[in-house]
């Protein structure tokens, strides 16, 4: 019996079995083995990669403050989308798959630039290749959030936001979730420990015993298991596994003129769901207008605008830092380490004016967290500050060694032109 005839037993055996507190262990173990054989599924189609990504993809540069997958089904309009939100012209047409490619843009909004990817419609399936669906996937997964593109008028019928959500978790990606407060450690022996700090209502009666057979599933027999939080069977799961990523996702049910006022209400008013018409110019308008959709992807991303300041000059507002929660975070340090290595070297302290300081200026160290439209003013070392240092000797011969070896191959670069 190969992997897909097993999972489709297993699923229709959850789907027979009652969920109550005598059939929780059962369905503990169904989920555990359900999620193992998915895995090795994906390791026989992608080639080795349990995390489905390793297809061919598309060759695609990382540019931008941000980077933005649109992932929907064929003619929801992401390419009307993208070209509105960016100005970059991708293939438009009434009929489905225009797209058989990525199509990058670029979207300036509020000093940051965000890059923005139309890739090719997927189908139910595409976890498992069909469509296009692994490189469709693949690019997903290296995005810092995915805006799922819907067709207003057709939602609900089809359940495309259902199938979707079930094809992206089926390689990994967990969309508005944050990873459990969960510690995971395996050992060489000791056999396995669990415990918890807080309540494990999810895992039944007997949480350690519904752990204990989910880590033999995996074949694990010693390992530290300490959760922090009441966690589900699926979470515990993903600890185990850890090839799990954890997306922030935008639902944007498009072409809201074809469906009627009761049914835009009802799409408004779902989880993390933005609604417009991308033909009428409802909540999506020019790339250089702000509007909603612009200002919700912003918050998902996570994106602050930081400005800087050097001693005695005012803050310079026309180039902004734009620090993510999702990349390097938004800290002292982070603006640092995206502005100069050597700035955070030589680092000292910094001079905080805006929302984040609890008074003007405010002198920070490099744990501080940042709010947006902050100025900030880096302070460095002194010449005697640095001479302190237990690797000042060694920080100066580093220099030095570069210096005579630029010198040495100008030189040389010198002598070479003359004799010829």
């Amino acid at each position: 019996m190969g992997a897909l005839e097993k999972i489709r037993e297993i699923e229709a055996e959850m789907a027979r079995t009652q969920k109550n507190k005598a059939t929780n262990y059962h369905l503990g173990t169904l989920k555990a083995k359900l999620a193992r054989l998915r895995s090795e599924l994906l390791i026989e189609q992608t080639g080795g990669s349990s995390s489905g990504s390793s297809g061919e993809g598309f060759d695609v540069a990382r540019l931008g403050d941000a980077r933005v997958a649109l992932i929907g089904f064929p003619s929801v309009g992401k390419s009307t989308l993208l070209s509105t939100l960016t100005a970059t012209d991708s293939e438009v047409a009434a009929y489905e798959f225009t797209t058989l490619t990525c199509v990058p843009g670029t979207m300036q909004y509020k000093g940051s630039r965000v890059q923005v990817l139309d890739l090719p419609g997927i189908i139910e399936g595409a976890a498992h290749g069909k469509g296009r669906g692994k490189e469709v996937i693949a690019v997903a997964r290296s995005a810092d959030a995915i805006l799922i593109v819907l067709d207003a008028g057709k939602e609900g019928l089809n359940r495309h936001r259902e199938i979707l959500e079930t094809e992206l978790e089926t390689v990994g990606l967990r969309l508005n979730q944050t990873p459990p407060d969960v510690s995971f450690t395996k050992k060489a022996t000791g056999g396995i420990k669990f415990a918890s700090t807080v309540p494990l209502t999810q895992l039944g009666p007997e949480p350690e015993k519904v752990a204990m057979q989910i880590l033999r599933e995996y074949r694990v027999s010693n390992a530290d298991i300490l959760a922090r939080q009441d966690i589900s069977v699926d979470q515990l799961v993903d600890v185990i596994v850890g090839n799990r990523l954890y997306k922030p996702c935008l639902y944007f049910y498009n072409k809201i003129d074809t469906v009627t006022v009761e049914e835009v209400d009802q799409l408004a008013r779902m989880p993390h769901s933005c609604v417009g018409s991308v033909h009428k110019k409802f909540n999506v308008k020019e790339p250089l207008d702000d509007d909603l959709l612009k200002t919700t992807m912003w918050k998902y991303l996570g994106l602050t605008r930081i400005y800087t300041k050097r001693k005695g000059q005012p803050p310079d507002l026309a180039d902004p830092v734009v620090l993510s929660k999702l990349r390097k975070g938004t800290t002292v340090q982070s603006l640092c380490m995206n502005v100069s290595s050597q700035m955070l070297r030589d680092f000292n302290f910094a001079l905080v004016w805006g929302k984040s300081a609890k008074h003007s200026p405010q002198r920070c160290g490099l744990s501080h967290l940042l709010a947006d439209e902050d100025v900030v003013q880096i302070v460095t070392k002194t010449n005697s500050q640095q001479k302190q240092d237990k690797n000042y000797q060694k920080m100066v011969q580093n220099f030095a060694d570069k210096y005579h070896k630029k010198k040495f191959e100008a030189k040389k670069q010198k002598q070479s032109k003359l004799k010829t």
